[in-house]
């Protein structure tokens, strides 16, 4: 297998201007475009995306193996739902792939590790340890709001859905933790949306790239929400039955996220 770092394909990400890139409006008639780019990509390259969805649906029944087998019920939701807060990061090599395809390159299934042997590998790698916090910070909030809720209690499966909908402490578990759990969606969600994209894409700092993020949202705020939301829905239909669905939203999703980014942000 040829490896990354001599690939003679390779094209280092382009530089960026002095300063910030300038972001588009979009409209919601947009969405359908870079949707239908992102199931495009997966069509050609189905093979090498369906590799990285699979594994991650496998992270995620691992997540669950976990929570059942040492008594954390109450935090399966928090863990699955915060577990989708990496995968901007995991959709990288979707980019780098969409990037090449866009080009006319190779898009031979290793090039999707090529991006960790070039210039932008510190400032991915960086951006995706912050979102590694994220999720710990948000298991640590999901585990607080049950504390408050409910104490020390601890229940099996059947009993602790019963308390959840039928009993006011599982009312206000589900009202508080959706409401903040929402809250770290969002943060994360802005801040990602195009700044991994555009780290594989150019050589830019992660302030710079998560700046541009933040700027793209704000300008555009309902194609946004309703871009956020459809991948919300996408990733709860993905993860039925047993998250075997995953092997092919993930990817359409990171493939689409890509075709998303060159639209909000000017060359």
């Amino acid at each position: 297998m040829p490896m990354a770092r001599t690939d003679p394909t390779w094209q280092p990400p382009t530089v960026a201007a002095a300063d910030s890139p300038r972001v588009r409006t979009i409209s919601l008639g947009d969405l359908r475009d870079v949707f239908g780019r992102g199931v495009d990509d997966f069509r050609a390259m189905p093979r090498h995306v369906l590799f990285l969805g699979l594994i991650y649906a496998v992270v995620c029944l691992m997540l669950v193996g976990f929570t059942f087998g040492r008594d954390l019920i109450p935090l399966v939701f928090p863990m699955i739902a915060g577990f989708a807060l990496l995968g901007p990061f995991a959709a990288v090599g979707l980019y780098e792939l969409s990037r090449r395809r866009e080009q006319g390159a190779d898009t031979s299934w290793w090039h999707m590790f090529a991006v960790f042997s070039s210039p932008s590998a510190r400032p991915l790698l960086t951006l995706g340890a912050l979102l590694l916090v994220a999720f710990l910070a948000w298991l640590m909030a999901a585990q607080a709001i049950y504390a408050a809720t409910f104490g020390e209690t601890t229940f099996q499966a059947g009993p602790f859905l019963d308390q959840l909908f039928t009993t006011a402490h599982g009312l206000t578990l589900v009202v508080v933790g959706n409401i903040v759990g929402g809250l770290f969606a969002l943060v994360a969600f802005a801040t990602t949306v195009v700044s991994f994209p555009m780290l594989v894409d150019r050589k830019v700092s992660v302030a710079t790239a998560v700046g541009t993020s933040y700027r793209a949202v704000l300008a555009n705020p309902v194609p946004m929400l309703a871009w956020g939301l459809i991948v919300v829905a996408a990733l709860v239909v993905g993860s039925l039955p047993f998250f075997v669905g995953l092997a092919v939203v993930l990817p359409v999703l990171g493939h689409a996220t890509w075709h998303l980014y060159k639209k909000l942000v000017e060359a």
